[in-house]
């Protein structure tokens, strides 16, 4: 354990919402005894926060929060996914580990190093992924015991052309991309979300990226946890690849808060 403030934030919604809006990647955040660890200069850091933060993922999710007609719950990560990955495997099971992209990321977007090869990842790991891990699992088993279910509905996004380090970067790039799993996502969250998302142009399935997020405690055990990863194609509400948001941000909010609502009653 450690004494450290925590690098993550959860967000009270009300009390009988089933919801948990997961926003893992939205922070450019690297603490300073962190920093050292990484080669890139503080330029070449700054573009490969650029190219890897989900920017503006955090205030979509704030947003829809606040139009939603039941309050969602929010978790929300404070430090940047290039501190640790919290939606990675820390284990031989992540398949991002052939590109250096395991929990704790050794190569870029661009397939260069950003930390040494042979370093350690499990400092990092146990500061900040595992606690991570156990908040996560907290919030939802509170959830569950405050609803009898859990909806994780993951907020994303990702940029218009592939990146270098993308595994399955050569499918379809829709508007937004709806990724599933065959045990976590029932028809009816991902006909609602097909319904909520419509005004923001063509939804796709698992393409350029798929499978949802969840504890490994409920993961395929329980049934009564939803799941669902809504991947934003960058373009559709920023400048690429780390610039201001659009218009087109309060659009996706509305949207978001539809789906909320939806998958509320």
């Amino acid at each position: 354990m450690t004494d450290a403030p925590a690098s993550f934030e959860l967000v009270p919604g009300a009390p009988h919402s089933p919801v948990l809006l997961h926003v893992p990647h939205s922070s450019r955040a690297v603490p300073a005894d962190v920093r050292p660890g990484i080669v890139l200069s503080d330029a070449e850091l700054e573009r490969e926060l650029d190219h890897m933060t989900d920017s503006h993922t955090a205030e979509i999710a704030g947003r829809a929060a606040e139009l939603a007609g039941l309050t969602p719950w929010r978790f929300v990560n404070r430090a940047s996914r290039l501190v640790v990955d919290p939606e990675r495997f820390p284990d031989e099971r992540e398949e991002m580990t052939a590109v250096g992209m395991g929990a704790v990321y050794t190569r870029t977007s661009h397939r260069e190093v950003l930390r040494p090869d042979g370093t350690d990842p499990a400092p990092l790991i146990e500061r900040y992924f595992r606690p991570y891990a156990r908040a996560m699992t907290e919030a939802v088993a509170d959830r569950l015991a405050a609803t009898g279910r859990a909806v994780i509905i993951d907020v994303h996004s990702y940029p218009t052309e592939p990146l270098p380090y993308e595994l399955h970067g050569e499918g379809p790039r829709p508007p937004v991309c709806l990724g599933t799993d065959g045990f976590h996502t029932p028809r009816e969250l991902l006909a609602a979300a097909r319904e909520a998302f419509a005004p923001c142009g063509e939804t796709g399935l698992d393409s350029p990226f798929g499978g949802t997020y969840v504890p490994l405690d409920f993961y395929r055990k329980r049934s009564e946890v939803g799941a669902l990863m809504v991947e934003i194609r960058r373009d559709t509400y920023m400048t690429e690849p780390g610039g201001p948001a659009g218009p087109g941000l309060s659009r996706l909010a509305e949207s978001l808060a539809a789906l909320v609502d939806s998958v509320s009653r």
